[in-house]
């Protein structure tokens, strides 16, 4: 983060943002690398579990699409874990896809592809299960997204939303795992959000009821928190 401080310096003084592909190359290895264990620890056997007939959907063959998927840690995870599910992995930063493709490639896994496309057109629809693992608060235009999301789903399917854990209120993230998030949201996420269209800039702390509010302004009717880790919140939405 630190090697693009003049960067963020830059972008308090002007209001511009820093796009994510603006940073250091080291920023994204460094994402996935500290994301991944995490992912592996408790995508399979905790978290998608918590949500409502995911399971069984995947197990059956479900279609699945990781939006802001980066080098696609927790798509290949998924693909690996459920092989008659078909896994394509979205993220708008070709070099990241690019990299996500060379790691499935070395999986050996068939079911699993990465292509470049923004979070608000991403391509294909009847999805099962669509998916952002810590991405959606760096998004300009959160509530697009989400609507578009809507619009990609099955009438049954689900959007699941891994951000990082916070509360709802300031107070109760000062602690050492919000300082910590709050360090990353003001290097990273919210310049991020800020460089892009509407700019609504969420922060990696934004917590489950402004997130419940981006996901029922966006059309969804269902909200909820269905698992946590003292890292992330695991939240499910449902048309």
């Amino acid at each position: 983060m630190y090697v693009d401080e003049p960067k963020i310096t830059h972008a308090f003084q002007t209001g511009e943002g820093v796009s994510w592909g603006d940073h250091s190359a080291c920023l994204f290895c460094g994402t996935e690398k500290f994301f991944r264990p995490g992912y592996q620890a408790s995508l399979v056997s905790e978290w998608l579990p918590s949500l409502d007939g995911v399971i069984d959907k995947l197990e059956a063959g479900a279609k699945v699409a990781d939006v802001g998927c980066g080098h696609g840690a927790s798509t290949l995870v998924m693909a690996k874990a459920f092989p008659k599910s078909s896994f394509i992995g979205f993220d708008f930063h070709e070099p990241s896809v690019n990299r996500a493709n060379e790691l499935a490639s070395d999986s050996g896994l068939a079911n699993v592809r990465f292509d470049v496309a923004a979070a608000k057109n991403f391509p294909g629809t009847d999805y099962d299960l669509i998916a952002f693992f810590d991405c959606l608060h760096d998004m300009g235009d959160p509530v697009g997204v989400a609507a578009h999301t809507l619009e990609a789903l099955r009438p049954d399917g689900t959007m699941m939303l891994v951000e990082p854990f916070a509360h709802d209120e300031l107070k109760d993230n000062l602690n050492p795992i919000g300082r910590m998030f709050y360090s990353f949201s003001t290097m990273v996420c919210t310049p991020a959000s800020i460089s892009q269209e509407v700019g609504l800039a969420l922060g990696a702390q934004a917590g489950e009821k402004r997130l419940s509010e981006v996901a029922a302004e966006a059309g969804f009717s269902q909200f909820r928190r269905a698992t946590e880790t003292p890292f992330n919140l695991v939240l499910e939405a449902k048309p």
